[in-house]
């Protein structure tokens, strides 16, 4: 069958934002430098403490114990996550025949504090990779990237990232001004509808809080940025006031969204007096959860084994590639597992189906890769 990823990634190479960003911040644009053998190059962003290294941005197939943080070399890496001819190959290899493209090192930009700073980042990252999906635009299907200082630039920023044919939006997890779930937001909530730009929180592009315990236990947490943003859009009305609204929570897993959605329902019929006068729901929150929220996730055979206990229509498969999680080349040995117990229409859409009505994909225009 034909087999879609929802959640891959490109590596940004040394020229993304050098060569495209405004002139304005030439001197301060996010470079790759050689930081000695044992850090290894790394992307250093003005404002940021810390580099951004590239141990774990493409070791996809390698075994645990090769996998570091430091000591990775670009021309090292994936090759894929940069030239979208050796991608081809990439994809052939584990039998995925298309996948929507979201950024690496602009996911840690989304916690930037200096707004105009990432404006004009993801301004030239977006110039970049629409250069890098033209090369293949059936089977390279990119989502651009917004700052969001306001809402009205919000709105341009849209318009913008659909001129360069880019198929939908990755949303910092802050906003500049107020936050989501402000009436402010609901012209640019009405604009990506119109425009067909689905929107997506995907993890790691919000702050997350202070993680106890060793440095492995902050990766049980980086799913609850996303979940917090779900919840906070569903109770916040943001739904009721825009029913055609469509969010993308991604890879932060789905296992966890049948009980995230009894929560939900649990709070609002226990505490709803907690809400703000005006902000009650019509609905419980449950049913806006299933009719608005799409989830991506990769190896997460939880989300295969109760996908008949949530909407499984908005379920979108991914193989993450070429990051430490990714499941490539192995999907399809994977995929024959943890889809035993799926009915042959769950099976297809959430591997294929959901994936391509949501980002407007003809499926007829792809061919099954063999796994």
């Amino acid at each position: 069958m034909t087999v879609i990823s929802a959640d891959s990634h490109i590596t940004e190479p040394p020229g993304t934002y050098i060569d495209h960003i405004d002139p304005a911040f030439a001197d301060r644009a996010p470079k790759i430098v050689d930081l000695g053998p044992k850090v290894g190059d790394a992307f250093v962003v003005d404002g940021f403490p810390r580099p951004v290294v590239l141990g774990t941005v493409a070791a996809a197939g390698k075994p645990a114990e090769e996998i570091n943080l430091l000591g990775s070399r670009f021309d090292d890496l994936h090759r894929g996550g940069w030239d979208p001819e050796a991608r081809m190959a990439d994809q052939d290899r584990d039998g995925v025949a298309a996948e929507v493209i979201y950024p690496t090192v602009g996911m840690v930009l989304c916690n930037h504090p200096d707004l105009d700073f990432k404006r004009a980042c993801f301004d030239a990252y977006n110039l970049w990779l629409a250069a890098y999906c033209a090369a293949h635009p059936t089977r390279l299907l990119g989502l651009g990237q917004t700052a969001m200082r306001t809402p009205d630039e919000g709105i341009a920023d849209l318009e913008r990232i659909k001129g360069l044919g880019l198929r939908g939006v990755t949303m910092p997890g802050s906003p500049g001004v107020e936050d989501y779930d402000s009436p402010l937001y609901d012209e640019f909530w009405e604009a990506s509808i119109q425009l067909g730009l689905p929107l997506s929180f995907h993890i790691l592009t919000m702050r997350s809080g202070q993680t106890r315990g060793p440095k492995l236990n902050g990766f049980l947490s980086i799913v609850r940025g996303c979940q917090d943003i779900m919840g906070m859009m569903v109770l916040g009305g943001v739904f009721e006031r825009h029913p055609d609204l469509r969010i993308v929570c991604a890879e932060a897993d789905a296992g966890w969204v049948p009980h995230f959605m009894y929560r939900m329902d649990h709070a609002y019929s226990r505490h709803r007096n907690w809400l703000p006068p005006g902000q009650e729901l019509s609905r419980p929150p449950s049913e806006y959860f299933a009719d608005n929220i799409y989830v991506t996730f990769q190896d997460d055979w939880t989300a295969f084994r109760f996908a008949s206990d949530m909407n499984w229509r908005h379920l979108l498969w991914a193989n993450d590639f070429p990051h430490s999680d990714s499941t490539w080349p192995w999907s399809q040995e994977m995929l024959a597992q943890h889809t035993l117990d799926l009915s042959a229409d769950q099976k297809q859409a959430i591997l294929c189906d959901n994936t391509a009505e949501l980002y407007g994909i003809d499926v007829a225009a792809l061919q099954p890769v063999p796994g």
